[in-house]
């Protein structure tokens, strides 16, 4: 294994950079001058997408999580990803909290409260709507959802990642070079660039899906707190606001950006959880949660792998295939980010600590806020299927809020957590993509702050151009378009790390 010495600065790769910016050009445009068109368009491509391909998803959900456990518990497991004897680059703590921030983010807020909701009007398996079992699958499935399978479509890329940089050595930060063992001899370049194309445009919707919910969010949120019209010029100054603090973070950098503002979200939500669970309704929520785990340890197979054939309610494709697709599209940016933040880690470090604290952080988020929602709802104190049903998600959220004591308080503070989950799931973004189209990008430095920044902007311009289209339909088909290629480059990189594995280390044990 040869080690390369930094003989030159990285440089921005053109021939990706220029592409990846004019297809998203095109996109953003498209959606702000004919956002109807736009619209039908994007939700033509999603049906076809979900209603075709849909037990593909389902299948490579399952698949994703067996291949992680086996790299985790299989002979490779004890594989260090770095040079022998180097420490792990960033503490535990630390690690933890850049991985989920960058992997999970702000949605969580903008889903934890209206998708419980949901579920109640829509429930699976053929429940009656508002019935009590309708509440109880509204509180199982989005711990289902949000759990071990998505962490799992984030751990098996980030494995291949830390090893092609910190075991193979290799100088760049690019996916097509995890892919490189398989790709066809003739034209490699072509394959690569494709590749890494298909890469950038996938993070940039996955992302863009984000802020198209996060932007409506914090939106609504400002305006329940200052009593002022939640209108399109609101959306507009908020996600100027975001810009400017994560284009800013993005300038800084890993270290002084993404990491100091990863750690000061996770403070912020141990209060927030704490607090809603103290005032909140405890028992309620801690009686459900009990109550879930046992129905997501008993329909787990079944709900892994439902597709509903005869009744055709649509509740797979609509909700668990359009997670699977979104978490798809978030695979190879979490892959690359968390990849890159594992330097020193064994295989088995990287998948069980993705995989347990992940899950555990998703679980403990959802179940408390969730149990919440459906406490308003089931005790009738707040019916938010009618806020839903009358306003749309995102009001949802600010009128759960705002219902607990101190609703003031708690709305600034859910807005602060908002704005800064959101801030590092783009700063991480945009230094994933700008590392996509980089040369010479060697595992210690940072992509330049130019193209870091090229594509902060990028992104909040895609992100205007779904809030113009104005339906979280066309946010969602965004998601689902852009994870259909991403699907055989995630199984190739599978691939290569094994074959990696095998040339590297033979047969070896434990």
């Amino acid at each position: 294994m040869t080690v390369h010495h930094h003989e030159t600065p990285p440089r921005i790769d053109w021939a990706t950079f220029i592409p990846a910016m004019l297809l998203v050009a095109i996109i953003a445009l498209s959606l702000l001058i004919w956002p109807e068109q736009g619209a039908y368009y994007a939700d033509y491509l999603r049906e076809l997408v979900t209603r075709q391909l849909g037990w593909l998803y389902l299948i490579l959900g399952v698949c994703a999580l067996a291949f992680a456990l086996w790299l985790a518990f299989g002979r490779y497991g004890n594989v260090v990803l770095g040079q022998p004897g180097v420490p792990p680059e960033y503490s535990d703590v630390h690690w933890v909290a850049m991985m989920f921030t960058c992997g999970i983010g702000g949605s969580l807020i903008a889903w934890g409260i209206a998708e419980p909701v949901f579920y109640m009007q829509t429930p699976p398996f053929g429940v009656e709507p508002l019935s009590a079992a309708s509440m109880e699958w509204a509180h199982v499935y989005p711990i289902f959802h949000w759990g071990i399978m998505p962490w799992a479509f984030y751990a098996i890329p980030a494995v291949p990642i830390a090893y092609m940089l910190f075991v193979r050595d290799m100088p760049m930060m690019k996916i097509s070079a995890a892919c490189e063992p398989f790709l066809p001899k003739r034209w490699p370049g072509f394959y690569a660039r494709s590749i890494d194309l298909i890469i950038a445009l996938g993070i940039l919707g996955g992302t863009a899906t984000s802020l198209g919910l996060g932007v409506p969010l914090v939106s609504a949120l400002v305006s329940e707190l200052l009593g002022i019209p939640d209108q399109l010029m609101t959306k507009a100054v908020v996600l100027f606001v975001w810009f400017s603090i994560f284009g800013a973070s993005a300038w800084r950098g890993l270290d002084k950006g993404i990491k100091i503002l990863a750690d000061l979200n996770m403070g912020l939500v141990f209060v927030c959880l704490a607090f809603i669970l103290i005032v909140g309704p405890t028992l309620f929520i801690l009686s459900t949660t009990v109550n879930s785990l046992g129905m997501l340890i008993d329909n787990f197979a079944r709900m892994s792998l439902w597709t509903d054939p005869v009744l055709k309610s649509g509740f797979p494709e609509d909700w668990t295939v359009f997670y699977w697709a979104w978490w798809i599209a978030f695979a190879p940016y979490v892959g690359l980010f968390v990849g890159r933040i594992s330097r020193g880690r064994t295989i088995r470090q990287v998948i069980l600590g993705t995989l347990g604290w992940g899950t555990l952080g998703t679980t403990a988020f959802l179940a408390i806020i969730g149990g919440y929602a459906i406490h308003l709802e089931a005790s009738g104190q707040l019916s938010l299927t009618t806020v839903l049903a009358e306003n749309g998600m995102s009001v949802v959220s600010a009128k759960a809020l705002a219902a607990l004591p101190w609703g003031k308080l708690v709305l600034v503070i859910f807005i602060s957590l908002s704005v800064i989950f959101y801030a590092t799931t783009f700063d991480s973004a945009s230094y994933t993509v700008a590392s996509v189209c980089s040369r010479d990008l060697h595992n210690d430095q940072e992509p330049l702050r130019i193209g870091r920044l090229s594509w902060a902007l990028a992104l909040a311009v895609m992100a205007l151009g779904l809030l113009v289209s104005g339906s979280y339909q066309v946010v969602q088909s965004a998601t689902v378009v852009s994870s259909v290629p991403l699907l055989p480059i995630l199984i190739l990189m599978c691939v290569s790390l094994v074959s990696w594995l095998k040339t590297d280390f033979g047969e070896r044990r434990g």
